[in-house]
């Protein structure tokens, strides 16, 4: 597990994802969340709507096409984004290389966090890829 030391090593990552800048071998499970806390704390973004529309660009700039079976996940993204949030919402105050090392340490640290809310069938769909699929095995606790 990537141990994030500043908030400067987060701003990387988001900078990075956002100017399409970052290292492919650098977008890693850390950095989805690196990147998310990042953007969450930007007062002039919308992490919704913002980080579907980097991550899909920056897959292009990479050289990963955002299809039905590769690239950007809605699904994915939306899920981890209401993770992030809620973890950086019970930590008020807390730096963001500090909130994100704790949420790297939890289940949500785990690349297969998500499935234990959403079956593989129903996360893996091109559905689930194209647009918000709701957990069909339990929900979500935020």
């Amino acid at each position: 597990m990537p141990h994030f030391l500043s908030d400067a090593e987060i701003e990387h990552i988001g900078r990075g994802l956002l100017d399409r800048s970052l290292p492919k071998g650098e977008w890693t499970h850390a950095a989805h969340f690196a990147a998310a806390l990042w953007l969450l704390r930007q007062p002039k973004m919308h992490a919704d709507c913002d980080m579907p529309r980097m991550i899909r660009a920056y897959n292009e700039a990479t050289g990963v096409p955002n299809t039905e079976a590769s690239g950007y996940h809605e699904t994915i993204t939306l899920g981890s984004l209401r993770a992030a949030r809620a973890w950086l919402v019970s930590r008020p105050g807390v730096a963001l290389y500090e909130a994100l090392r704790e949420l790297l340490a939890s289940e949500y640290g785990r690349p297969d966090w998500l499935l234990a809310y959403w079956s593989k069938s129903v996360l893996f769909s091109a559905t689930a890829r194209k647009g918000w699929v709701e957990p069909d095995l339990r929900q979500l606790p935020f």
